[in-house]
C-alpha cells in the first residue's frame, strides 16, 4: 500500500489527466498477462494480426510477470489533451540513470535487451513504442479517449456534487481517502507513505488496469491510475429496445436513446454505447429536447443530457 499525505493545497490541486503513453505501457501487461484484464481480450483479439510487425523483444520487457510496467511509459499526464508525440520526445531525453532505474525496479537488474549504448537503446525503445502505438492503438484510441473522457466528467460531477472525499472514495475499491490520506492498496503489502508537498495528486483513467497503479518510484510526482469507467462499452454497443409503441412513435435510435438517459451523460458517452457518430446522437437528442422529453444541463465543457417527466413516463421508467 502506498499512503499520499495531503494538506489542504493538495486536496485542492487533485486534477484528471490523459497519457496516450501511460495507456499503451499498461497495454503491455495485456500482451504480457492476457487473463488478468479480461474487459481488453477484444482488444487482443483486434491486434492479433499485427503483433508480428512488433518488436515484442523490446516491448514485453518493459513489464514483468506481476504486471509491474517501467515508470517511464507511464509517466504523469500534463493534461487532459496530452499528446503521444510528445510524450515520446520527452523520452528521447532520457538518462541513462533514470533508464537502467526504472527497468531495474521492474526486474531487479537491467535485462540484456536493453544493455548498450544509451541512444541506440532509446531509440530501439522509442521505434518500438512508436510502432505498438500506430499499430495497436491509433485504430481505437478514439474509443478509448471517449470512454476516459466520460469516465472524467462522471467523477468531476461527482466532486462538484457531492465533495472531493466521494470522488477519490470511488475511483476504485483500492483507493481510499480520509480527508488527509489518499490510501492506494497494490499487489506489494510492504506500506509506503508519501508526503505530497504541493504537488498535487494526478488521477489518470485507464482502460487496462483492474483496481489502482502507481508509480515504483517514490520521488516521482504522485499519480494515481485507476480503471476507466465504462469499460464494458468499449466492445459492445446497447441492446436496441423491444419492438412496441414507443419505438414505432419515436424510431429506434431515439427510443435508445431515451432508454439509455436513465441517468446524465454526454453525447459522446451515448454515441459509444450506441455505436452511432456524435454528430447522429447530437441530432437526436435536440429532437427529443424539443418535445419535452430530455432535459440538459451544462458541466464543465460537456453538455449532459437526462429525462424529463415527460420522458421518464414515456419510457415507462
Amino acid at each position: 500500500m502506498i499512503r499520499y499525505v495531503l494538506q489542504s493545497v493538495d486536496v485542492s490541486a487533485v486534477r484528471f489527466g490523459i497519457s496516450p503513453l501511460t495507456e499503451l505501457g499498461l497495454g503491455l501487461r495485456a500482451l504480457r498477462v492476457p487473463d488478468a484484464l479480461p474487459l481488453q481480450r477484444p482488444w487482443l483479439q483486434r491486434i492479433a494480426p499485427v503483433r508480428p510487425l512488433l518488436d515484442t523483444e523490446v516491448l514485453l520487457a518493459l513489464v514483468n510477470d506481476s504486471r509491474r510496467v517501467a515508470d517511464f511509459v507511464n509517466p504523469r499526464p500534463t493534461s487532459p489533451l496530452t499528446a503521444f508525440d510528445d510524450e515520446l520526445e520527452d523520452l528521447a531525453r532520457i538518462t541513462p540513470e533514470r533508464l537502467q532505474g526504472d527497468l531495474a525496479r521492474v526486474h531487479g537488474a537491467v535485462p540484456s535487451v536493453f544493455r548498450g549504448p544509451h541512444d541506440q537503446v532509446v531509440s530501439r525503445i522509442r521505434s518500438a513504442l512508436a510502432s505498438a502505438w500506430e499499430l495497436c492503438f491509433v485504430p481505437y484510441w478514439h474509443r478509448m479517449r471517449a470512454v476516459m473522457q466520460a469516465d472524467i466528467t462522471h467523477h468531476s460531477r461527482v466532486a462538484s456534487q457531492a465533495g472531493i472525499g466521494a470522488m477519490l472514495g470511488g475511483l476504485s475499491s483500492a483507493v481510499t481517502f480520509d480527508g488527509r490520506h489518499l490510501d492506494v492498496r497494490l499487489s506489494s503489502p510492504a506500506p509506503r507513505v508519501r508526503p505530497v508537498h504541493g504537488e498535487g495528486v494526478t488521477l489518470v483513467p485507464s482502460m487496462f488496469v483492474a483496481r489502482a497503479s502507481t508509480p515504483l518510484d517514490e520521488d516521482l510526482p504522485p499519480t494515481v491510475v485507476y480503471p476507466a469507467r465504462g469499460q464494458g462499452a468499449m466492445w459492445s454497443t446497447a441492446e436496441r429496445p423491444d419492438a412496441g409503441a414507443v419505438r414505432d412513435l419515436l424510431g429506434t435510435t431515439r427510443a435508445a436513446l431515451l432508454a439509455a438517459l436513465g441517468e446524465p451523460a454526454s453525447s459522446t458517452e451515448l454515441a459509444l454505447r450506441l455505436g452511432v457518430t456524435t454528430s447522429a446522437v447530437n441530432q437526436h437528442l435536440r429532437v427529443l429536447e424539443r418535445g419535452g422529453l430530455l432535459n440538459r444541463a451544462r458541466h464543465g465543457r460537456s453538455v449532459l443530457y437526462y429525462r424529463s417527466d415527460l420522458g421518464e413516463t414515456l419510457s415507462g421508467r
